[in-house]
């Protein structure tokens, strides 16, 4: 066989990292070792792997081709090291849009401890473009994400429901108007999520047929900065339940009455359709999918 491990992993660190001199450093290499394999492996598949742009290494058809089917040897053979090994040297890297990172994540790891304790879960937080764009490029794991995503290259799991719904703070008018009109809403100060967000992209999917687009809004890139503005008045927002069911309970927001029917939207696992699953993250699954079924709304 003329390919090695060895070989797969020094252009899996290059195509994620970009250059041989990252790569080295990350694999505490020579720059002339990480070189000559590159060279060793582009030689023995009779191709090249990456265009050279300035000094970044760009994948090619070829290399974006090859990366998957590497990384996915690479954590076999990891998988078959850690087999005669305590679960301690388990790790994940999970991806998680903003409001599921913030507010479900936490309450993952605590079941995810109690499951498979040995297991190191590191959790990357991104609006749900950028975790989808992770996960396609194997960068990550896993990625849970809020909205559903187009990218080709993705496998997307259905895994729990979360309600949207709008809300002010306790002493804004509205919250005192009774049921509120299209009109109501249409003229109110709306506080939402930037572009990219999946919670804008949903919040759009639902109020828009009925509301059209914003009139008067300001974007904000955090649900939990939303949330704090809305209980102090600045204006009303959609957001997920699992963001402000604190301040419902403790008062401070109120969910508005309003025509609109309610929503609820799906929350997605997402992965390259050529990752590896390995035992970590079968186990990873079988928690999502435990919490869903206690947590359903």
């Amino acid at each position: 066989m003329k390919l090695t491990l060895r070989q797969l992993d020094i252009f899996r660190a290059i195509a994620q990292l970009g250059s041989t001199t990252k790569a080295s450093a990350a694999l505490a290499l020579s720059q002339s070792a990480t070189s000559a394999a590159l060279h060793e492996l582009e030689g023995a598949l009779g191709i090249r792997l990456f265009d050279r742009v300035g000094k970044r290494l760009v994948l090619n058809d070829n290399g974006r081709t090859l990366l998957p089917k590497a990384i996915r040897l690479l954590e076999a053979a990891l998988d078959i090291e850690r087999g005669f090994q305590t679960e301690a040297c388990a790790r994940l890297r999970v991806g998680c849009s903003t409001t599921i990172g913030n507010y479900i994540m936490p309450l993952l790891m605590q079941h995810m401890a109690e499951r498979a304790g040995g297991t190191q879960i590191d959790v990357i937080l991104g609006n749900s473009t950028e975790i989808a764009r992770q996960a396609a490029q194997l960068s990550i794991d896993v990625g849970l994400v809020e909205g559903p995503s187009h990218q080709p290259t993705l496998a997307v799991q259905p895994w729990c429901e979360d309600e949207l719904i709008i809300v002010a703070a306790a002493d804004d008018p509205l919250a005192h108007k009774g049921r509120l009109s299209l009109s109501d809403l249409q003229d109110a100060r709306w506080l939402v999520r930037e572009e990219g967000s999946g919670t804008a992209e949903e919040v759009q999917r639902w109020l828009f047929p009925h509301l059209g687009a914003w009139r008067n809004a300001r974007q904000i890139g955090s649900s939990e900065a939303i949330k704090r503005m809305v209980s102090a008045g600045v204006g009303i927002s959609c957001l997920s339940y699992w963001v402000v069911g604190d301040l419902i309970a403790e008062g401070s927001l109120v969910s508005l009455n309003h025509v609109i029917p309610e929503h609820k939207r799906q929350l997605h696992a997402v992965y390259h359709r050529d990752k590896f699953i390995s035992r970590s993250l079968e186990t990873f699954f079988s928690v999502t999918k435990d919490f869903a079924s206690a947590n359903d709304r």
